[in-house]
């Protein structure tokens, strides 16, 4: 099944947030990664993906840093913030408040 355009917007902030909890990644591998969890039904463009990383870093939930790759070339992380921490937590309970209310009119 493909998710609407709509659905996966909206859903885009808590999975990147959820992503960087798991530790420090990059664009590519940020998107390869949303690829891989959604089973290929999502597939983001770098167009896509880095306006939300900028938004989230001038809201000071995520930090970027220059690193190295394993080619030596550079490359740039992003972590989360001890914001974006608290964030996600109510990400997180806005969407489970919310797939409650869903289910309870599934009847």
């Amino acid at each position: 099944m493909t998710l609407s355009k709509d659905l996966v917007a909206a859903s885009s902030t808590p999975l990147i947030l959820s992503i960087l909890s798991q530790g420090e990644s990059y664009g590519y591998a940020i998107i390869q990664q949303v690829h891989e969890l959604s089973n290929g039904t999502i597939t983001w463009a770098d167009g896509m993906l880095y306006p939300i990383l900028h938004r989230m870093e001038k809201k000071g939930w995520i930090e970027s840093f220059w690193g190295q790759a394993g080619t030596g070339r550079k490359r740039k992380y992003y972590r989360l913030c001890v914001l974006g921490e608290s964030e996600l937590k109510q990400q997180r309970q806005q969407w489970h408040q919310l797939s409650q209310m869903i289910s309870k009119l599934e009847a």
